[in-house]
């Protein structure tokens, strides 16, 4: 019987292999949420030039000591346009929001303290703002704005593409696979007409958190238990993966082939986990690529998949994978019972500001999925918590 690997070691594992995949260059609008390879560093100032931050008229200090002062207006300074023309003694440029400042200006006065008549136009009165952004306010041309490593927010985009940057060297997303095995399952809709058969249920999920981790799904597909057609999946799986997750498979059944299919190249990393659920969850690696056993039971699964494959996706895409296992003290709302002597992973949910576990632990429960919130960690032997006592959870 394959000996039980702790629960921590087996996250340590994981968290090991979890490393960023090689760089690739993309566009800028194919950049969000992916993890940058190389810094961003500006490739111009922001702004590139002294602009004005209102619209009004650019003058000189000098010819304004004095109010009301009347200048004659010399020119115009729109948003995108060059430089205008220096301003000379009694001069003013009118300007937009946005607009390069003529050299020699000390400010802009707004257009609501001022009167025009034709070329001559009034200040009546300014306040002690100079309504000018000077070069390089914002950032300079050279400097750093995103380092390397730096999740790509919607926001971190607006800093590079502000930095003209049109290309981001970014971290590549891991391909991933995801074959499900058993006889008994069939796809969602077609179950009902197959006696025996139930619907699969776990690859949809896992797809969603493969996506949401960072990476590209780009094979999800079902296996009868056939040696001879598992072994031709998995062969192409790991042709064009970084990793594979296989679901089901994973006990002792005579027709268990979910390691089998893989070959005497795969080495096992870890084989079994002293935790309830997910027992049978297994890593290895196959040559260059990664392969994650998930139990076949759909609870045991996306628990499993929460611990090992979300961190592992998000590691492979560039991200810190144990950002995704940022386990957190809580205090129980309800009667959380004694544990036993395996690690159990009780799902819970939020009762106002408090952890409570759901009525049901069955693990073949999936309607308790909709309920579940977080992961309320149980060590080996803990003892009873009482209401208003400290739990150990993750977000689920």
């Amino acid at each position: 019987m394959a000996e039980l690997t702790p629960l921590d070691d087996a996250l340590a594992i994981m968290l090991s292999c979890a490393q960023p995949l090689e760089a690739e260059d993309v566009p800028i609008e194919h950049a969000h949420h992916r993890t940058l390879a190389a810094p961003v560093i500006a490739a111009i100032a922001s702004p590139r030039s002294d602009s004005s931050a209102m619209d009004g008229y650019a003058v000189r200090d000098t010819d304004v000591l004095e109010l009301p002062s009347s200048l004659e207006v010399t020119g115009e300074s729109f948003a995108g346009t060059a430089q205008p023309p220096s301003l000379g003694a009694g001069e003013a440029v009118r300007i937009f929001t946005g607009a390069p400042v003529p050299a020699g200006a000390d400010r802009v006065v707004i257009q609501e303290n001022c009167s025009r008549e034709g070329d001559i136009v009034t200040l009546h009165e300014y306040g002690p703002g100079r309504h000018i952004r000077r070069a390089g306010h914002d950032f300079n041309e050279g400097q750093e704005l995103l380092p390397a490593g730096a999740f790509l927010s919607a926001r971190a985009l607006v800093a590079a593409a502000g930095a003209d940057r049109a290309v981001m060297s970014v971290v590549r997303r891991p391909r991933v696979a995801i074959l499900g095995t058993g006889d008994e399952l069939a796809p969602p809709g077609e179950a009902r007409h197959k006696p025996g058969s139930i619907p699969e249920s776990i690859s949809f999920a896992l797809a969603a958190m493969i996506t949401e981790a960072g990476g590209e799904v780009v094979r999800r597909a079902h296996y009868p238990d056939d040696m001879a057609m598992l072994s031709n999946a998995a062969e192409e799986a790991l042709a064009h993966s970084d990793l594979v997750v296989v679901t089901g498979g994973a006990s002792v059944g005579e027709r268990d082939y979910a390691r089998d299919m893989f070959g005497d190249e795969l080495t096992l990393l870890f084989s079994k986990v002293a935790m309830k659920p997910g027992k049978p969850v297994w890593f290895g690696r196959h040559g260059r690529v990664l392969v994650l056993g998930l139990p076949g039971n759909p609870i045991s699964a996306i628990v499993t998949a929460r611990l090992f494959l979300t961190p592992l996706v998000a590691g492979l895409a560039g991200q810190q994978p144990s950002d995704k296992l940022n386990w957190t003290t809580g205090v129980a709302g309800a009667v959380v019972p004694a544990n036993g002597a395996r690690e159990t992973l009780v799902r819970g949910k939020w009762v106002e500001d408090r952890l409570a576990p759901l009525d049901s632990q069955d693990s073949s429960s999936q309607s308790a999925l909709v309920e579940a919130e977080v992961l309320i960690r149980r060590e080996i032997g803990a003892t009873e918590v009482m209401p208003g006592g400290a739990l150990t959870y993750l977000d689920f």
